[in-house]
């Protein structure tokens, strides 16, 4: 019998053990984000509320059928030299007929996902920068997002690389159009 060889645990492999193994406070949420592990407070109802009229309107009114989850963590793709990424957005669709979530781990490959929802909140900047380049490495086609701060609403779009190559962005009661699967114009008056 001969003994295997053992391959030294990198960096990346000692930060992404570590992280799996956290055990955050109730309502608290852990991810790890190109290298870095973030750790955000549960948020506030104004965000829940954006997350709630989006869900709303989509359910109702897309063209495909969509299944939602707002606890849903995504296996993406990684950093030069970090592991892979483990985000959690505030919001994952993706078709009713690809039943995606179900028997799906705590985390999941995105492989299926129609779109990625953030709402703007105690880290802004991760929302806007970080997270987007993030979706984009893993060729997520849609990213919504509810900035507060600008009192704005942009759906990102084609993928390539670390970023989105489309931007459409318009401010709060305006609406915005929600390409294929979805099909329609989402109504952004009741974010004033």
């Amino acid at each position: 019998m001969t003994a295997m060889a053992h391959q030294p645990l990198t960096q990346a492999d000692v930060l992404l053990e570590g992280f799996l193994a956290l055990d955050t406070p109730e309502g608290f949420r852990a991810e790890l984000i190109e290298g870095e592990i973030v750790v955000t407070p549960p948020p506030d109802g104004d965000h829940e509320d954006y997350i709630g009229l989006i869900v709303t309107q989509v359910i109702r009114r897309s063209r495909t059928d969509m299944q939602f989850s707002g606890n849903k963590g995504l296996t993406l793709g990684k950093a030069e030299g970090c592991p892979r990424d483990h985000v959690l957005p505030d919001g994952t669709f993706a078709p009713q007929v690809l039943r995606l979530f179900r028997g799906a781990d705590s985390w999941m490959p995105c492989q299926g996902v129609a779109m990625v929802l953030e709402v703007t909140s105690t880290k802004p900047n991760a929302d806007r920068e970080v997270k987007r380049r993030c979706y984009a490495r893993a060729g997520i086609a849609l990213y919504l997002l509810v900035d507060r701060d600008n009192s704005e609403v942009t759906l990102l779009s084609n993928p390539r690389e670390d970023d989105y190559r489309q931007r459409c962005t318009v401010p709060f009661g305006k609406q915005l159009t929600l390409p294929e699967p979805f099909a329609f114009d989402l109504d952004t008056s009741d974010f004033l």
